[in-house]
């Protein structure tokens, strides 16, 4: 029997970045595997030209969505693994209506933005930030600053149980915080189960001396951090956003920074990058990072789940990651 053809299209210039060797050897054991020759990931001709006899094809940032006109030239397509966060940019109605199955590569790259998370708590909670500031210019442990805090029984507000809140919540358990949660989607059962409280988004912004922000960026979310619950928020609690600058209403957020009231960490702002006179680069109690939460030097554990996807999917297997249209407006 014939080896199914698989296709990657990413590019030769992220093969370093994106390709684990070994998983390569994995897909070439079940699969007949065709790399993109061009530097820069497919285009939209390119696809065309590609996935004319593909039954699956492995996707990544820049890459051309499958649109109706890749889709009809594509006959034997069966499935679509994206090695990045959303897939939203690639799919189009035409592969829903043909059935094409997709899967996503998401879960490994949450890994990577969950750690940077607890990260930045703990050098959150801790003040290492302004207290190495203090140090540096002459003091010690004569700053307002100090003391320090802990995570260890201070509450822990995680806004959203998505694929990363997951990862948060499970890497904080050591650490035995209280974690508060909000998230319309997640029931009490699953809440208890996850081993959290359920709660309101004002009362998490009311109790939690730590908040991280997970949720994906939807019609629904947009600005969801407003200046009514960042004003609820306590003197001294710690901000971090890995998620999504529009997830936060960024001018209420510099009016309560200016106070003095909150430290925040950003990895994401909106929009991306802040202006270059914006009180986000020059206030004491923000970081703002060029959005690097998740991997950078080493995605190649993205390669590793998307060929377990295709052997799982090209073996008859129960699928672990798939998309189906019906949550597209849950995700990111």
């Amino acid at each position: 029997m014939a080896k199914p053809k698989v296709v990657i299209v990413i590019g030769q210039k992220y093969y370093d970045r994106m390709i684990n060797p070994k998983a390569m050897e994995a897909l070439a054991g079940f699969a007949e595997v065709v790399h993109h020759s061009g530097d820069d990931p497919a285009t939209k001709e390119e696809l065309m030209q590609l996935l004319a006899d593909a039954d699956a094809c492995v996707t990544s940032w820049e890459v051309a969505p499958l649109d109706a006109d890749v889709i009809a030239s594509a006959p034997k397509l069966k499935a679509m693994v994206h090695m990045g966060g959303s897939v939203k940019k690639m799919v189009s109605d035409a592969m829903w209506a043909k059935g094409i199955k997709v899967f996503s590569a998401r879960p490994a790259l949450a890994k990577d933005v969950a750690e940077t998370a607890l990260g930045l708590m703990i050098i959150g909670i801790k003040n290492i930030w302004p207290l190495a500031q203090h140090v540096r210019e002459g003091g010690w442990r004569d700053s307002p600053y100090w003391p320090s805090r802990e995570l260890h029984r201070n509450n822990v507000g995680i806004i959203a149980a998505s694929e990363v809140g997951r990862h948060v919540i499970e890497l904080l358990k050591p650490f035995e915080p209280n974690i508060l949660l909000f998230d319309p989607f997640v029931s009490e059962e699953k809440a208890a189960e996850l081993g959290v409280r359920k709660v309101s988004l004002e009362e998490l912004a009311r109790e939690s001396d730590v908040i991280s922000i997970h949720a994906p960026s939807l019609p629904s979310t947009i600005r969801m951090v407003n200046a009514e619950i960042l004003q609820m928020m306590k003197d001294d609690c710690i901000l971090v956003n890995t998620a999504r600058g529009t997830l936060v209403d960024q001018p209420a957020l510099i009016a309560e920074l200016e106070k003095g009231r909150l430290f925040a960490f950003l990895d994401v702002t909106d929009p991306e990058p802040p202006e270059p006179d914006s009180p986000l680069r020059k206030l004491p109690n923000v970081v703002v990072m060029p959005h690097l939460a998740g991997c950078i030097e080493d995605c190649s554990h993205l390669s590793t789940l998307a060929v377990e996807e295709l052997r799982r999917f090209f073996n008859g297997e129960p699928l672990i990651n798939e998309i189906t249209v019906d949550i597209l407006d849950k995700i990111g």
